[in-house]
């Protein structure tokens, strides 16, 4: 498999729009920094603006699981508070999914071709804030729980719900792609 499926999912694009709960919208940007199609993994940096008064920018690091060959649509981190039901829920909300539901509840049932379709879905854990990887905990915000995303691979569009069993439910995360002209990193060769 490439390392990356669209000009949009690699390393360097930026992601720009809303996480949206009952009560607040809350500007969100993600930066992807690594993604690795053949291990079915990607990680970078999501900020969050406004979610509480002490801390008003957020930037958390956070590693994404590629549901495809290696990760099922049934979250295997008992630690993340997720069960079959809760998972099928999450997946339910979104339309892209929904042509798979019967077939995704099947532990055994593998999502192949995966880089090659219109919808990428992926889990992506916050594991801690950037710069300061020694805080855990931060009074009014939660990065405890984990995102269930749906990408489209022709617009560049993030679709995610989070969950966390202590959050509100279904606060929704909606991204595009900001766009960079194509432009790669800089390459030396010596």
């Amino acid at each position: 498999l490439p390392n990356s499926t669209s000009s949009f999912l690699r390393p360097g694009s930026r992601f720009t729009g809303t996480q949206q709960s009952d009560h607040q919208v809350y500007e969100v940007q993600v930066d992807l920094k690594h993604v690795d199609m053949d291990n079915s993994f990607l990680c970078g940096y999501l900020r969050i603006q406004g979610l509480t008064d002490d801390h008003p920018t957020l930037t958390t690091y956070f590693e994404g699981e590629i549901i495809g060959s290696k990760y099922v649509f049934q979250t295997k981190h008992p630690e993340w508070g997720s069960n079959e039901k809760i998972d099928m829920e999450h997946w339910g909300r979104f339309p892209a999914w929904r042509p798979l539901a019967k077939a995704a509840k099947s532990p055994n049932f593998t999502y192949k071709n995966y880089a090659q379709r219109e919808n990428i879905f992926m889990r992506w854990k916050e594991y801690f804030l950037v710069p300061n990887h020694r805080v855990r905990t931060i009074s009014g915000a939660s990065f405890e729980g984990f995102y269930y995303i749906c990408f489209n691979q022709v617009t560049g569009k993030v679709s995610g719900t989070y969950f966390h069993a202590k959050s509100e439910k279904y606060q929704q995360l909606e991204l595009e792609h900001v766009p960079d002209h194509g432009c790669m990193g800089a390459f030396e060769f010596r």
